[in-house]
């Protein structure tokens, strides 16, 4: 916002978005497409209370044909479209004559007031121009300059007390900038909020409904339809019982008090409201009530002092260091020490958590490693080099690490780089991600009547080459890491070939070392395992690759739990694999899974906020 002495207000500065939420069945959205996406914009076009409507021709998702099933979207066929063309949609269509039908099915559905095309042909511009030529705003995947309007990235808040969505949503959007990193700001937001904040606004809302009393619309905004103020200070009148109060006066006094404990009143004192709190707040007579002419900000004070003690030079020398999985609880002392005493220079792999860095104090340099796709072998010599050239000049280098430093983090290979360049690293060992994130994850990868052994591999090789990966062994549990963003070249090496006999090696010969893996073999995938926004992806090999794409985006780094082990400690338990053999293995899955293909799970334990 930007303004001038010449001018008393402000100037408005294009780049941003007009944020509105859409809600209720007078809004009726169109889909034109039938895949992922689309089943994706019409669940939240139906969590929104809209009526959504199906455009697609032939290809259907199996989630939009289940919906279609239940009723709650219209699937329709762009063959009974009129003037349709009859040639498939995504292989030749006829652009003129699609066009013309999707104007003709415009005109006939008045109520859409909302239009998104997930789908990519060549007619794509085309259809888009008839949606803006019938002033109706669509949103085209991928083409940003066809876009009336955004998809920002959401999140719906669970409340704790219910179990159930909340009202609570928050969205961000980047306006084009940077649609992941919306993803990862949102992550952020909301692994900040306090974990009782849906609580909060069920009471809020209560307390608003009660301070209106009689559901006439009467005191919509915050502080009365008849303010226009955004700040919660204006003084709120208090009421006396010999005072004449009309009906529209005292929803408009209670509201103004619903604005001063949603302003001040902690988060846990909102979501703890009893009905009794309530209307002690609505009375105007409670102790609790605050005011705001009693509020005083805290004064800050900071030392005027700023002297800053050098100790003598020191020799130079370098650490090798594991940050654990991520969670900074799990930082060994060492590890502390070396980040927050001894180090002068930090050189961090990029999938060390900021909430690790953090911890760093802010006179020390830290520098992120590029390794990115293509470039991991340029990145990892310019940190060696860096490590040695620093420490040649006296000073102490963390070389940190994700997990442990010799579990797939390349420590070896740097301890002789640093050896033969004349400094011999300590090597201080981290908690690995590979043996943390499965007890975040509430998997243990051994246990007794399930899991005797544990095998930990890469997905991927070097220089993302292939990798051989174990057979199949019920009484072992496989840890795969670095093998997420190729889940599906790693699960086709594990399963068994669904027209073979399933004895022996069949489709995944080439990379796969023993028995093919059975279909309904569990399987987890945990990202960002130990960090507040932690993912857990469970169902079998056979399913798990849908299921993956059916979450969303994926949240790197990630990890794969293969066997048994993995339904082990789930619900009540099942500690009789390895006693019961194969027979039991359906009816255990689909106890497991609840009668459903997978589960997901978000966020760690509560209680990892305490220790």
């Amino acid at each position: 916002m930007v303004s001038s002495s010449s001018s008393p207000y402000p100037a408005p500065i294009g780049g941003a978005s007009l944020l509105l939420t859409f809600k209720g069945p007078r809004n009726t959205i169109l889909i034109i497409g039938g895949d992922v996406l689309a089943a994706s914009r019409a669940f939240a076009a139906l969590e929104a209370g809209m009526q959504v409507i199906i455009l697609s021709r032939g290809l259907v998702c199996d989630e939009l044909k289940w919906r279609a099933d239940q009723r709650q979207v219209n699937l329709t066929d762009w063959g009974m479209l009129p003037s349709a063309s009859t040639s498939p949609l995504v292989t030749a269509p006829d652009t003129k004559t699609d066009a013309e039908s999707l104007s003709a099915f415009l005109s006939e559905n008045p109520s859409i007031s909302l239009i998104c095309i997930t789908i990519h042909t060549v007619d794509t511009p085309a259809l888009a121009r008839i949606c803006h030529a019938h002033n109706i705003p669509v949103n085209v995947a991928d083409f940003p300059a066809l876009c009336d309007f955004s998809f920002a990235a959401t999140h719906r808040f669970i409340d704790p007390y219910t179990g159930g969505q909340s009202a609570l949503q928050v969205g961000v959007t980047t306006n084009g900038e940077g649609c992941r990193l919306a993803g990862r700001v949102k992550r952020d937001i909301v692994s900040v909020l306090p974990k009782d904040i849906a609580g909060a606004v069920r009471q809020v809302g209560k307390l608003r409904r009660l301070a209106k009393n009689t559901y006439d619309g009467v005191g919509e905004c915050e502080e009365g339809e008849d303010s226009s103020v955004t700040t919660p200070n204006r003084p709120v009148p208090s009421w006396k019982n010999s005072a004449v109060e009309s009906k529209d006066e005292s929803s408009r006094r209670r509201m103004r008090w619903v604005a001063q404990v949603s302003e001040y009143w902690p988060i846990t004192r909102l979501a703890s409201m009893s009905e009794e709190d309530m209307k002690l707040i609505l009375s105007g007579d409670s102790s609790e009530t605050i005011s705001p002419h009693s509020i005083q900000a805290p004064i800050e004070t900071s030392s005027l002092h700023h002297l800053r003690l050098f100790p003598p030079p020191k020799k130079g020398r370098i650490l090798l260091v594991g940050s654990g999985p991520g969670h900074p609880s799990l930082l060994t002392i060492a590890t502390h020490n070396a980040l927050t005493k001894h180090a002068d220079l930090v050189l961090s792999d990029k999938l060390v958590p900021a909430a690790v860095l953090a911890l760093i104090p802010e006179t020390v340099e830290v520098r992120i490693a590029r390794k990115f796709p293509g470039n991991a072998e340029g990145a990892q010599s310019e940190m060696m080099d860096v490590a040695v050239e620093a420490a040649r000049r006296g000073l102490t280098v963390v070389r940190l690490k994700q997990g442990d430093p010799v579990v797939y983090g390349r420590a070896g290979e740097e301890v002789l780089f640093f050896r033969a360049h004349g400094f011999e690293p300590l090597v201080i060992p981290g908690v690995s991600s590979a043996l943390a994130a499965p007890i975040f994850a509430g998997i243990p990868v051994t246990q007794r009547g399930v899991a005797e052994s544990v095998i930990v591999c890469t997905g991927v090789g070097r220089q993302g080459k292939e990798v051989k990966l174990p057979g199949y062994e019920r009484s072992r549990t496989v840890l795969i890491l670095m093998g997420v963003a190729r889940i599906a070249q790693v699960v086709g090496a594990m399963i068994r070939n669904d027209s073979g006999s399933g004895e022996g090696l069949q489709s995944g010969e080439g990379r796969r070392e023993g028995r093919p893996f059975p279909r309904n073999t569990p399987i987890a995938i945990i990202e960002r395992g130990s960090m507040p926004d932690q993912r857990v992806v469970a169902s079998t090999l056979g399913d798990i690759c849908e299921a993956l794409d059916s979450a969303g985006e994926q949240r790197p780094p990630g990890m794969m739990v293969v066997g048994w082990a993995v339904l082990a400690l789930q619900g009540t338990g099942d500690t009789s694999v390895l006693d019961e053999g194969e027979e039991r293995d359906e009816e255990r899955i689909k106890k497991w899974l609840g009668g459903g293909r997978w589960v997901m799970r978000e966020g760690i334990d509560q209680g990892w906020a305490e220790v």
